[in-house]
């Protein structure tokens, strides 16, 4: 393709991403965010490892810090009249309450709390109960978040287990760029049943992007009296869940990717209402009888009771009582300040269908390159929408990493790299548009031959 051909290439997809943008009913939200600035040029930002940050954080922060400055210790029991914020004692109620319709769960299952793989350690000290003669394995992808193999093999030789015999990993016998179907999965299982005690799987993949068919899985482990855990890192605030009719047994996230919580922010777990009953009070005898085990803390104490500083524990009902420490409150109002704005989009529901045209209008950008550009990388992420989120994972030719990423830098694109050859982009509903998408894949075919030159 000549450079003539490639500029009206590229000015007929900056054309038609003009259309699409004006045809975007969600257009609005993008002003709700403050778009990083390069010597005052506009950032194409399409990574989905860091949520930009919704300008309302600063807002609600400062009302947090206001309440603080006059309130003193009297912030977790009172609230200004002048501010919308909870006591700080209810601050983790009111994000939980944010958060279920995110998740689609009730709100009694959902608990705004510590940190990602802290959360997973937390589920896996109350649901993994391993037998070393019966039940003890745990089934993980074998390309899982590194955090994720860290957690899981901790706990396994945390049990006096050897990881050679008590873990099992699950890669397709057929696929080159590490997807999994779901026949993969249910075979692994199907083989390990009989002696696996819990799983723990992506919601999405976070090397290809592939959204995995949460509902399906987690029937077929039920099928076989399996325990299954979801980390949601990747999926939360990316495609729709509905946890709680999904039957899922418990999950986990954190909240600066898809929900723009801010760097390292508070965390999310999800647990079953059937598996978080509180059946006695406080007063019986036994009152550890009627609740599940679990590593317990002052925050997971009954509220009604916290502050009558028992020394015996008595978990609130729900989700809230696998809490430990009282949440970071800055790190609570930064999250919720941006699920406001996912209330504002009328949810997630509305965010996927024009996530699902972004990454469509991306894909379709891509595939109208140059052959000399289109030889140098390919899309290892589903083609069918209803198996990804808004990533699309591209695999570049052997060494060209680090060149495209600096040429990516000298254009002002932001992206995801995943050592040793991958990208990751991600064009994010709420605040990136069609033109995102256009100026991304010109920047792209650039760096590319630039790339192809330097090999």
């Amino acid at each position: 393709m000549c450079a003539s051909s490639d500029q009206s290439l590229f000015a007929n997809l900056r054309a038609q991403a003009e259309v699409l943008d004006g045809e975007d009913r969600l257009r609005h939200l993008r002003d709700e965010f403050l778009i990083p600035t390069k010597a005052d040029v506009k950032r194409t930002a399409l990574k989905p490892q860091q949520g930009l940050q919704p300008k309302r954080t600063a807002t609600r922060i400062n009302q947090h810090l206001q309440t603080w400055a006059t309130q003193g210790v009297q912030g977790h029991f009172k609230t200004l009249d002048d501010s919308p914020l909870p006591t700080w004692l209810d601050a983790d109620a009111q994000a939980a309450k944010l958060m279920s319709p995110v998740v689609g769960a009730d709100e009694s299952e959902v608990a705004v709390m510590q940190t990602l793989t802290a959360n997973l350690h937390l589920l896996m000290s109350a649901f993994y109960r391993p037998d070393p003669k019966g039940r003890h394995k745990i089934i993980l992808e074998a390309k899982a978040f590194p955090s994720d193999h860290f957690a899981v093999l901790s706990q396994i030789r945390h049990h006096g287990l050897n990881p050679e015999t008590s873990l099992v990993t699950i890669e397709s016998p057929y696929s080159e760029d590490a997807l999994i179907t779901t026949y993969d999965i249910q075979s692994v299982i199907s083989k390990h049943a009989s002696d696996t005690a819990l799983i723990v799987l992506p919601g999405i993949q976070y090397y290809t992007g592939q959204l995995l068919d949460i509902p399906t899985i987690t029937a077929f482990a039920h099928k076989h009296n399996i325990f299954i855990i979801w980390d949601l890192a990747h999926a939360v605030g990316n495609v729709p869940l509905h946890l709680h009719d999904w039957d899922v047994d418990a999950a986990a996230w954190c909240t600066y990717k898809y929900l723009n919580g801010g760097p390292g922010c508070i965390g999310g777990l999800f647990i079953n209402s059937r598996n978080s009953l509180v059946t006695t009070v406080i007063t019986d005898e036994e009152p550890e009888r009627g609740y599940g085990k679990r590593l317990s803390g002052w925050w997971g104490n009954h509220k009604a009771t916290r502050f009558q500083m028992e020394t015996k524990f008595h978990p609130a009902k729900g989700a809230a009582g696998f809490q430990l420490s009282n949440p970071s409150i800055l790190d609570i109002t930064s999250l919720s300040a941006s699920l406001e704005v996912f209330e504002l989009a009328g949810g997630v529901l509305a965010l996927r269908e024009k996530s699902k045209k972004l990454t469509a209008f991306l894909e379709q950008c891509l595939s109208l390159l140059s052959e000399d550009a289109k030889e140098l990388f390919r899309i290892i992420t589903p083609s069918d929408p209803e198996q990804r989120g808004a990533q699309l994972s591209l695999l570049l030719a052997d060494d060209f990493l680090d060149t495209v990423m600096k040429e990516f830098e000298k254009s002002d694109i932001v992206v995801d790299e995943r050592k040793p050859n991958v990208i990751r982009v991600a064009p994010a509903p709420l605040y990136n548009s069609f033109k995102d998408c256009a100026v991304f894949v010109e920047a792209f075919e650039a760096a590319l031959l630039v790339a192809s030159k330097s090999a």
